[in-house]
């Protein structure tokens, strides 16, 4: 469960969703701003929830299997990662009017399509009761980590938090890579 919650930690990108938050939220006073934050985490926690009791139904309806859901999480991963790298090829826009709800920073920023794709995937590796504490986890880490990001963004400055962005977008590529091996060694030996 704790491998789970760190791994899924680690997608969620906290450290960089730090620079893309504090943007989106850069005219919003400190205390508004723990306050939209933590709303945005909850609703985050609930999404991936939902993809840990929902997620398998749907991937039945559609006629998937779980190989396709890890080829296509690492893909998107992979393209998530290569923005956090790359921070001119970013995936998603950094401008947002008043103060957002769900849209932009619940998701895709907490809950993108690479966590829910994971929450699917370890849930239809593992028990519901292990997937749903390792969500709890992540989601309570990353909300903790979120909520004190004016604070942390102050004390790294721009430069550190873009450095530490880049170390765990190198991490996510490695990740990524993995899960697209993963589905095609299955795909393979279902094929077999």
């Amino acid at each position: 469960m704790i491998s789970l919650a760190i791994l899924l930690f680690i997608v969620m990108d906290p450290f960089g969703n730090l620079v893309a938050i504090n943007a989106l939220l850069s005219g919003v006073p400190p205390a508004t701003r723990r306050g939209v934050i933590l709303r945005e985490s909850a609703i985050a926690a609930c999404i991936l929830l939902g993809a840990v009791f929902a997620g398998g139904a749907l991937i039945g309806v559609l006629g998937l299997e779980r190989h396709s859901l890890s080829i296509s999480g690492g893909i998107v991963l992979f393209l998530i990662a290569l923005g956090m790298l790359f921070p001119s090829r970013k995936m998603l826009d950094e401008s947002v009017d008043g103060l957002p709800l769900i849209v932009p920073i619940a998701m895709p920023l907490i809950a993108g399509p690479s966590a829910i794709s994971m929450v699917i995937l370890f849930s239809q590796e593992h028990p519901p009761s292990t997937v749903t504490a390792a969500v709890l986890i992540a989601s309570a880490a990353s909300a903790l980590l979120l909520g004190a990001s004016p604070l942390i963004f102050d004390f790294l400055g721009r430069r550190g938090t873009a450095a530490l962005e880049r170390l765990m977008g190198m991490l996510l590529i490695m990740i990524s890579v993995q899960m697209i091996l993963d589905g095609l060694d299955a795909y393979l030996a279902g094929r077999g």
